[in-house]
């Protein structure tokens, strides 16, 4: 589990494909990921992905061909520049929201305005995304924490300050941009319980646990 409040950017060093699947090498200097060790999760542009290897600010992980087909890590390239961020320990502030580095999509930036100091995006997410935006609602892009400022169809618009501008991989976002999209994991679960509501069958204990969200 994340909180989407990037610690820092590191940079893909290298990738090795191994039958269908792909081994990532992360370089991770002056990022403060100091809970890091062979095993542990960390959030690389919002996929959460397991070390395997750790040395010198450097960190190796593989990635699965669905994770592949399903987020923007397939067109990494050498020298890419990636957010980063360490779960969560118990007791850790969190800051953003829940954030599990399970990507539900790819949007594409459509939009960049300037807004003050800070610059609004409008990102476009594919139509089966778009039931779970909402106004004021909070979503993660590329693994940052952002609060959805409206929503028109399966577009919608986040401010972007100067602090998160500087400390993520936001700053190079260009229209056409592809980033990696986890919807609030409330709205998931709403949307779970609106497909209960609508069966013949109500909602009850039995229910829930045939549905595993109660044992």
């Amino acid at each position: 589990m994340f909180s989407g409040i990037v610690k820092g950017t590191g940079q893909v060093l290298e990738h090795i494909d191994v039958d269908g699947d792909r081994r990532l090498t992360i370089g991770f200097e002056g990022v403060d990921l100091s809970e890091l060790r062979l095993g542990a999760s960390v959030a690389v542009n919002g996929a959460c992905l397991t070390v395997v290897d750790t040395k010198d600010e450097v960190f190796m992980a593989d990635v699965s061909h669905e994770t592949l087909s399903k987020t923007t890590l397939g067109n990494w390239k050498i020298g890419d520049k990636v957010n980063l961020e360490s779960s969560l320990l118990l007791g850790d502030s969190l800051d953003g929201h829940f954030v599990t580095g399970h990507v539900d999509g790819i949007g594409h930036v459509e939009s960049l305005v300037k807004s003050g100091r800070s610059i609004v995006f409008g990102i476009r997410t594919g139509v089966e995304l778009s039931s779970f935006l909402a106004q004021k609602g909070s979503i993660a892009v590329d693994g940052v924490s952002l609060t959805v400022n409206d929503v028109e169809n399966s577009i919608f618009h986040v401010n972007i300050i100067p602090h998160t501008c500087d400390t993520t991989v936001i700053a190079g976002y260009r229209i056409g941009t592809a980033v990696n999209i986890e919807i609030d994991i409330i709205a998931r679960y709403l949307e779970k319980f609106a497909e209960c509501e609508k069966s013949p069958q109500s909602i009850n204990t039995d229910l829930l646990k045939n549905h595993g969200y109660t044992s």
